[in-house]
């Protein structure tokens, strides 16, 4: 961001978002604005540089970029556009907030699933649900008279 000197925003113990990689950009909003609609540029545009962020551990990078989805550029940039608020500052905020939400998610590691076997239980009742379906079943049939 500019203005200021390059902070870090730190997501948890080894993720980091660093105010350096942050660039935002100034836009026309199409939503509410009242009388400054057409005259202050209230809607932001935040890019932040995936692929070539280095506070980033590469797991939280791979997991960022799947969860971006059309946010996310060819070149590995996250796009976060915001027009919500009638103030540039409010709008600024909500961007980040919303990066650092999507940065928080991934930075969750995937629980990694235990294989477990069907109970006897869970066998008997499927079993019984498919006889109870196939006798169902089998008495729609119309039966063959023979003439």
């Amino acid at each position: 961001m500019s203005g200021r000197g390059a902070r870090v925003i730190r997501i948890d113990s080894r993720t980091s978002i660093d105010e350096g990689d942050l660039k935002e950009s100034f836009i026309r909003a199409s939503g509410p604005g009242g009388q400054n609609v057409n005259k202050v540029s209230t809607a932001v545009e935040l890019r932040y540089d995936a692929r070539g962020a280095a506070t980033l551990p590469e797991d939280v990078r791979e997991r960022l970029m799947r969860l971006a989805g059309a946010r996310l550029t060819q070149e590995g940039v996250i796009v976060i556009l915001t027009q919500r608020f009638r103030t540039q500052e409010r709008n600024r905020a909500d961007a980040l907030e919303r990066l650092t939400a999507l940065v928080r998610q991934a930075a969750k590691r995937p629980k990694t699933r235990i294989a477990t076997r069907p109970t006897l239980g869970s066998k008997t009742r499927r079993l019984t649900a498919k006889k109870i379906a196939s006798t169902t079943k089998s008495l729609r049939k119309t039966p063959i008279r023979d003439i």
